[in-house]
């Protein structure tokens, strides 16, 4: 079965309107970011949508395409990159968004929220990045 341009398009717009609320958000100053809670956890879920779509675009990729598969989340963006759909370099820093998501939804440690507030604001091109790279694919 071919590549569902619709569907990867329906997750591309998840992603562009979360990313959108997300710009919004990061107007904001680091101290205004973590002094109110709301800001905060706004912040994770969106990046967590984020990070869901994307996932979810890689594994119908790496599924149509037939493209050998690993068993976790993290390695859809490396084998991207090992066939092309993305550059290896970007497919290697990309891939441990999947970590932090899970960090953040599953609680499974302490996660420094400074850290995560710069980390976000650091990697938040590459989402845009990677929203371009996926569009050269379906069209």
């Amino acid at each position: 079965m071919p590549i569902d341009a619709i569907l990867i398009l329906r997750k591309l717009k998840n992603m562009e309107e979360a990313m959108e609320e997300l710009t919004e958000l990061l107007k904001n100053s680091d101290q205004a970011m973590l002094q109110d809670f709301r800001n905060y956890h706004t912040a994770e879920r969106l990046f967590q949508l984020i990070v869901d779509s994307m996932v979810d675009i890689n594994v119908h990729i790496i599924r149509e395409m037939k493209y050998k598969a690993d068993e976790d989340l993290q390695s859809t963006f490396k084998i991207l990159g090992e066939n092309g759909v993305l550059s290896k370099d970007f497919a290697l820093k990309l891939a441990p968004v999947v970590g932090l998501r899970n960090r953040i939804v599953h609680r499974y440690d302490s996660l420094s929220r400074p850290l995560f507030i710069k980390v976000l604001r650091q990697g938040f091109l590459d989402f845009k990045k990677y929203a371009l790279a996926i569009e050269k694919i379906i069209h």
